[in-house]
């Protein structure tokens, strides 16, 4: 039987809801037994007050001052403190636990996935920023708090489950799949008149909005392939990309011997997030079967880089190091939030992430001193200015 003493940080998002309905299963089928230190959310009030109702956390936090007294008056009568704003999401992050998910979308997750970092539990990331921003720092972190990382995008976890930690030596190339997205056979001359709803509506996933465009524009895949730098000490010229629209292979290990092992399953982030709350063990749920003589057939192509340049310039951010990965993250969070505005065209999202690198590569945008993650945060928002300043010429032009 799992048990845990768990903190979640984003509950109310997409992942940290699934992580609190695979905690409900366990224990509904007496494979686990979950205490709960911490439920964080954003604005969603009612649904953070719903789990903290379910879970009776010792905190809950919302993300966002002005809503404060609104998650106080959702839980009154019960004994749960409430609290509010960034301070309070790292409080939380800190609190002793056996088990921090860290599911927080954006540059916002830094701080708290840095703070849990420090704290000796096992982390279960599955903010992106953390690793792209800081990934060789908060790893050491881990590591020097006798904490474990272990990684909940499909992508890495299909990494983690199949590499021999033990001996990296014995790996020649990682590969990562990617879907292709919405717009994988559509010509790039069609692609300017796309709209948010149609960028969000991926084909096999269940992501936020800002996830579904990066999945549209592959911007997601290059972030997955730095962050597969960082997680598995790997030079970006051993990390490939392939394009497999069924998503059904998450990612490969190939070996020195010429092996290559997969890790397989039905698109499903509670997957991954079951592998992040077991390991090393393995706790069942329902999840749906993988039936490959339905399927009848996989596929694979190599990505188009003219239709998805945002996937080099990941490629380039990485060879490059230093604070250039964090300066490709910041610029395409706001270039994609931009979209989702209506205030940037589809295909300007890389245009931005393009000319954004260039000025800061120009400027000599570099990490300061202090600590790895303030120095991250520093160049997230000198990153995000130049980001604006580049979207407001964009749109002075048209």
């Amino acid at each position: 039987m799992i048990r845990r003493r768990v903190t979640v940080l984003g509950s109310t998002g997409s992942v940290g809801a699934s992580t609190l309905d695979l905690m409900a299963q366990a224990e509904a089928t007496g494979t686990g037994v979950f205490e709960v230190e911490a439920l964080t959310g954003g604005a969603n009030i009612a649904k953070l007050a719903e789990q903290a109702r379910r879970w009776r956390p010792k905190l809950a936090v919302t993300a966002d001052p002005a809503r404060l007294d609104a998650l106080r008056d959702a839980l009154a009568g019960t004994d749960i403190a409430v609290a509010a704003g960034d301070a309070a999401i790292v409080e939380a992050a800190t609190r002793p636990v056996d088990w921090i998910m860290a599911a927080i979308v954006g540059a916002a997750g830094l701080k708290s996935a840095w703070a849990a970092a420090a704290t000796g539990a096992t982390l279960a990331l599955a903010n992106k920023e953390s690793l792209v921003c800081c990934g060789p720092a908060l790893i050491e972190r881990v590591k020097r708090a006798g904490g474990r990382l272990i990684p909940v995008d499909s992508e890495h976890s299909a990494i983690f489950q199949v590499f021999p930690a033990d001996a990296p030596e014995q790996v020649s190339r990682l590969i990562l799949t990617a879907s292709g997205g919405p717009f994988r056979q559509t010509p790039r001359d069609q692609m300017t008149g796309i709209t948010p709803e149609q960028a969000v509506a991926h084909p096999n996933w269940s992501m936020g909005a800002k996830i579904s465009v990066d999945s549209a524009t592959m911007a997601n895949k290059g972030l997955e392939m730095i962050e597969a730098a960082y997680l598995f000490d790997m030079p970006q010229e051993r990390i490939d990309v392939v394009v497999h629209p069924e998503s059904i292979i998450h990612s490969l290990v190939e070996y020195v011997d010429g092996s290559t092992l997969a890790q397989m399953g039905p698109p499903d982030m509670r997957t991954p997030i079951a592998c992040a709350l077991a390991w090393p063990d393995r706790i069942a749920w329902p999840a749906p079967r993988l039936d490959l003589a339905a399927l009848g057939r996989l596929t694979f192509e190599a990505p188009d880089l003219a239709r998805f340049p945002a996937l080099d310039l990941a490629r380039q951010a990485l060879k490059a190091g230093g604070a250039t990965p964090a300066v490709f993250n910041a610029a395409n969070e706001v270039a994609a939030f931009a979209f989702l505005d209506r205030k940037l065209a589809f295909l300007n999202i890389a245009a931005v992430v393009a000319e954004t690198l260039e000025r800061a590569t120009k400027a000599g945008m570099a990490f300061g001193s202090g600590d790895a993650c303030g120095a991250a945060l520093s160049v997230d928002a000198e990153t995000r200015r130049m980001a604006e300043t580049v979207i407001a010429g964009l749109a002075n032009a048209a």
